[in-house]
């Protein structure tokens, strides 16, 4: 079974998170109704807890829609959200706004209080963030939210929330073997605050799996997946392609060892590492279901943490704190993000 952490109040989530961004459109046609059976599915194999965001268009809808079609497995299931105000209304971001993109999540997922709300900002030129952070710290007082995180802060930011009195508990970030970038600061920052990581790009959009073993470096267009377009970009800040195949046939020897695949191995190093609660898989379908119920009985030795270090230790980046480049709204990574989904997301 899925191993569970819990929170230092007794809130518990399962450590393997199946994730909702896939469920969202861009990564092609969804069935909604095979959807709602496959969290089924999910759940009956130990991974109970669910991640989704006002922004991925329709999740929080199909999350709801399971609670309702399967109302014994609702109780058992964890429904990690976020708030994510479109980039537009930073500046005019108030607390009847909050409060109503919160309100508009519980309808939406069925829920009298969302277990975990996570808060991004997309531009810290607009210094209402701690604000609006507060806002969330005031429904959760009014029961309308158990627990408050973040998603994709840096230290500094992360930081004046925090001395702000708002108590987050979790740090939903981007952290795998080729991206190494909260080890700079974050993870310590964590630790000294008692929040725990909540990881997602653990298995880089797929490229962390035997697929991809021994094939040439797919060039621009070959990918249309949103998902692989960004983690590409990763690899390629990590330090090309070819560096990524030894990775690739390093996690491979180690699967072989261990019975598994290179994806589960991938999985298991982030687990193991510091202040890591969870990491989040995203998945359409339930073909890699048995694969992830095998991530908590991986046990990866010294050789294997060797092997993968020999290559990790040659990486060239990504360089700087959690989401610095993403936030470059001109640069590689900012390109490929998209700033207006909330309001695109209330249909």
């Amino acid at each position: 079974m899925i191993p569970h952490y819990t929170l230092a109040d007794g809130y518990t989530f399962s450590r393997i998170i199946k994730g909702g961004w896939h469920l969202a459109g861009d990564h092609g046609s969804i069935d909604p109704q095979q959807a709602v059976t496959d969290m089924a599915v999910f759940v009956d194999a130990g991974v109970t807890t669910f991640d989704c965001a006002d922004i991925y268009t329709g999740v929080e809808e199909l999350i709801g829609r399971f609670r309702r079609v399967y109302p014994t497995l609702a109780p058992q299931v964890q429904v990690h959200t976020k708030f994510v105000p479109d980039l537009s209304d930073l500046d005019s971001l108030d607390g009847n706004y909050v409060e109503r993109i919160i309100d508009r999540s519980l309808q939406r997922l069925g829920m009298e209080r969302l277990d975990l709300v996570q808060f991004h900002w997309w531009d810290y030129k607009v210094p209402r963030y701690v604000e609006a952070a507060l806002e969330l710290e005031r429904l959760r007082r009014a029961g309308k939210i158990a627990h408050i995180g973040v998603t994709n802060f840096d230290k500094p930011h992360l930081d004046q929330i925090v001395a702000a009195g708002v108590p987050v508990v979790s740090h939903q970030l981007q952290y795998s073997l080729i991206d190494n970038r909260p080890a700079s600061c974050m993870i310590e920052y964590c630790r000294s605050h008692n929040i725990t990581l909540l990881c997602y790009g653990t298995v880089a959009g797929g490229f962390l799996s035997e697929r991809w073993l021994g094939k040439p470096e797919p060039r621009d267009g070959d990918i249309t997946n949103r998902s692989l377009i960004k983690y590409k970009l990763i690899i390629d800040d990590f330090g090309g392609w070819d560096l990524f195949q030894e990775l690739l046939q390093v996690l491979a020897q180690i699967a072989a060892k261990h019975n598994t695949d290179v994806a589960s191995v991938a999985s298991r190093a982030s687990l193991d590492r510091p202040q890591v609660a969870a990491v989040i898989v995203g998945a359409t379908n339930t073909a890699h279901v048995r694969a992830h119920t095998q991530v908590a009985s991986v046990q990866l030795d010294a050789d294997d943490r060797a092997a993968i270090a020999t290559v990790t230790g040659r990486r060239r980046g990504p360089q700087g704190d959690v989401y610095a480049l993403e936030r470059d709204r001109t640069g590689r990574h900012g390109q490929i993000m998209k700033y207006e989904l909330n309001a695109g997301s209330s249909r």
